[in-house]
């Protein structure tokens, strides 16, 4: 069975140009994420991992949509290895049948991870370039509700729990954390 791989990396982007070239390809069937690839926390990929079986082959658009760093690529294709499961790479032309195709598997992933690496930098670089132009600001804090004084000294005071304290103010863990520190101070 030709099982299909796909992944776009936000909910607003169309997986229609991948899924058309995997049926061009005579998959049976497509597992599709909408997810970042940083790693492999993403649930048709699990789902896709599960379901594939001795025999069957994973057909993917490029490397990149199956995974943006050589681990995680390594990893995956040794997962499918074990249950002698092939993986087939279109844009790459790579076939993990063969040993040339295991070899550029290796030489492409190390190649689809210093994309992700330039694609963090040039971010990082966007950001500073803004934050120097004022027009970065950060998060907006959220404002420190009302009764935050009353319910802290609650809490210090062993009346309620942390976990209560926060669920009072609306504030999550390291927020509340952070604002106890100043509110001591």
């Amino acid at each position: 069975m030709n099982i299909g791989y796909v992944r776009v990396s936000t909910k607003e982007q169309n997986p229609a140009r991948q899924q058309a070239l995997l049926r061009e390809l005579g998959v049976d069937d497509i597992f599709i994420d909408k997810a970042s690839g940083k790693n492999t926390d993403r649930p048709e990929l699990q789902r896709m991992m599960n379901y594939a079986r001795k025999g069957d082959t994973v057909i993917v658009e490029s490397i990149s949509r199956f995974a943006r760093n050589t681990r995680d690529l390594l990893e995956l294709v040794e997962q499918l290895t074990a249950k002698e499961v092939e993986f087939v790479s279109k844009k790459e032309a790579i076939d993990t049948t063969t040993p040339t195709g295991k070899f550029m598997l290796t030489v492409f992933a190390a190649v689809a991870e210093l994309e992700r690496e330039y694609i963090l930098q040039r971010q990082r670089e966007g950001i500073a370039i803004a934050k120097a132009q004022g027009k970065y600001t950060g998060r907006v804090p959220l404002p420190t509700p009302d009764n935050f004084d009353d319910i802290v000294a609650r809490w210090q005071r062993g009346e309620i729990t942390a976990r209560e304290a926060m669920r009072r103010t609306g504030i999550k863990c390291n927020t509340f954390y952070q604002r106890v520190d100043i509110y001591k101070s």
